[in-house]
Parts: structure tokens; sequence; C-alpha cells
């Protein structure tokens, strides 16, 4: 068995997204050590088993004094500790943590969960994450992405070689622990909206809010909530003011942020994410587990989860009306229907979407690089 390096930008991210994935490699026999930003959350990540080493990191920004700093960090790590594999996450990581595994000979194995904003945008930043994503994924052994789309994307500009690019469920979901059986049903009247995410323009936040201004004018008692992460380091965060704003008005009703979303999806009638693009949207996953419809829009992450009528409703990116469009159509379903689609989401991720074949491939990439 091998020491693994794991890094990504938030030590909440090991704990709410990759907690099953350590658990099974530290069953196997892997020795895992965890260099990730000191959020509050590494006593959680060393609970799980997995030694922590606090690294400095600006998840966001472009510094070429601090990503230098940040790369000679990663190359004195990999000399230190003398990993069999490197597996990171989230654009930093992958970027200077994939250099650092090249230039010190460690297999790396690279997770794209979303493009982000730089993708999302067409601009100066775009074409530099292009060159850094290049040279930073150029010798890893293999780089997993969550949908089709973002994979053909990465091959089609040259940026990872076509057979190292492999596909994920997205994080995958305990369909178990996200049982509905376990919450009592909604409560009676009035029927709530309930958006997940951190509360930046790109989830789509600003359409949600404008939607359901459009929907209370004709249904006043309709419920829309968010409940999320506020303060987000991000170019396009919503301020703390805007949403006591919207609270105030209110149009909106912040549930503020809960390392358990179970009970707040249980108690809403239909999760809204419309957001303008994800790796593979871990909210979706869960509202299809608890058996809930859904409305997003046709975008890469989100259309690969809802299937439209089916398991819920798509609508256009960016587009508050049509948004509200589908949520008075969402209103005007009986109780059965919604049931209907709820229980069809659920048998969805679970046939597609299971944890335990998230487990099974990095296993075998982990296989792979220590044969390297």
């Amino acid at each position: 068995m091998a020491k693994i390096l794991l890094s990504v930008n938030a030590a909440w991210n090991i704990v709410n997204f990759r907690a099953a994935l350590v658990r099974a490699l530290i069953a196997d026999g892997h020795e895992l050590v965890a260099a990730v930003v000191d959020d509050g959350h590494l006593a959680q990540v060393e609970s799980l088993g997995v030694r922590t080493i606090a690294l400095p990191m600006a998840p966001r920004g472009v510094s070429p004094v601090a990503d230098a700093i940040l790369l000679w960090r990663y190359v004195a790590l990999m000399r230190r500790e003398r990993p069999g594999a490197f597996l990171g996450w989230t654009i930093k990581p992958n970027i200077y943590g994939g250099l650092a595994a090249g230039l010190t000979g460690v297999p790396a194995i690279n997770n794209i969960s979303g493009l982000g904003t730089a993708f999302i945008r067409s601009n100066w930043l775009t074409r530099l994450v292009r060159r850094l994503y290049r040279a930073g994924l150029r010798r890893s052994s293999t780089v997993f992405f969550q949908n089709r789309h973002d994979r053909d994307l990465f091959v089609e500009y040259r940026i990872v070689d076509p057979g190292k690019a492999e596909l994920l469920p997205g994080s995958g979901i305990d369909v178990d622990h996200f049982d509905p059986a376990r919450f009592d049903p909604p409560p009676a009247p009035p029927f709530r909206f309930l958006l997940i995410a951190r509360l930046i323009r790109d989830k789509g936040v600003l359409e949600y809010v404008e939607a359901a201004r459009s929907v209370q004018a004709a249904h006043p008692d309709v419920a829309c909530e968010i409940m999320g992460f506020l303060d987000v380091v991000n170019p396009t965060a919503i301020s703390r003011a805007t949403v006591e704003g919207w609270v105030s008005e209110g149009v909106i009703a912040y549930r503020g942020a809960s390392p358990d979303v179970r009970p707040a999806i249980a108690a809403a009638d239909c999760i809204v994410l419309p957001s303008y693009r994800e790796g593979m949207s871990h909210v979706l996953l869960e509202a299809a587990a608890m058996a809930k419809p859904a409305i997003t829009t046709r975008v890469p992450g989100c259309a690969d989860i809802v299937r439209d009528g089916v398991t819920g409703l798509l609508c256009e990116p960016r587009s508050a009306a049509d948004l509200a469009t589908k949520m008075r159509a969402m209103i005007a379903l009986s109780q059965p229907e919604r049931e209907m689609m709820g229980n069809a989401a659920r048998t969805l991720v679970t046939a597609s979407f299971s944890e335990g074949e998230v487990i099974r491939l990095y296993r075998d990439a982990i296989a792979r690089s220590l044969r390297q």
C-alpha cells in the first residue's frame, strides 16, 4: 500500500464531498495526507483518519508571486512526504500540485469538478487558465471529469491527452444517507422552493430572486428560500447587504448554511438551481436522492442529472422569465405528479450516480499510477 497526498482548496470539501472515498482508501491500507487550506475544518478531516498539513492558498485570483510560492510549497511538500500518488481537486491544486508532481516524479490523478467563472466567460483569464491547466495536467496519469462536455472541451483545446481523460458520475451520492424515508414530508402549504448554493451570481441567484418576484405576484403565499454560504471569495459573490435587502423585501427567506442539508431538502417541495454551468451538481444529486423534483438549467452538469418532464424541469440559463415559467408550471402540477417526478429522480441517481462507482474508478486509477 502507499502514501497518498490529497489536496484541495478547502478542508470542508474533503469532509462534504470526499469522505466516502477517504474511508475506502484507508480501508485499503493506504496512508492519507491532506494538504489543504485551514478553513476551520481540519479537525473534521483528521477525524476521518487523515493527517493534515495546512497549506496557505488564495483559491481565487492570479498573482505570479503568490502562485510561484504555492508551486514551491507543493514541490517542497512532495520531496518531504514522498507520496506514491497525488490526488488533486479544484483549480490551483490541480495546476500547481500537478506541476509539482510532474517535477518530482509523483503520479498525479486530477479531478476537474467544474470549470468555474474562468471558463464561463471568454477573456484573457480564460486563455491564461487554459495554458496553466495544460502545463499542470501534462504529466498526469489520469484526469477525471464529471461531465462529457468538460472532458470534450479539454480534449478539443489539447489541454489533456484523450487517453488519460475519464468520466466520473460526479462525486457520487450515498442514497442510504439521503433516504427520504428518514424525514417527515413537507409541511402544509405554502409551497416551498429552495435554492442551495454558494451565494455567487454564476449559480443563477439573481435570476432566482427575479423569478421569485414574478411568481409571488400571482402566488403570494409561495415561499422562495435560499441556503448557502455568504461572504464567498469570488468575483461574482453576492454581498450580505444584498441578501439582507431581499429578506427585508420579503421576496426570499435566507436559511444560512448547514453541513447537513437533508432536513431543508425534505421540507421543500422543489429544489431550484439555475446555475450557468456545473461539473456535476452535488445539490441536484442530493435533491434527487431525497426524491425531490428539481428545476435547473440546460447546461453541462445540470441537464446531465435532471430529465426534463420526468425528474424535473429544465429552463434556459440566465433567463429569469423562463425560470419563473417553470416555477409556475411546477406549482400547477398535482402532488402525485410531483411525487412521481421525485421518485423517478431517486431511481435515476441510484442507478447512475452511485458513490460506489466513484470509489471503484479511483481505486483503478490509483492502482495504475502505482504500477508506473
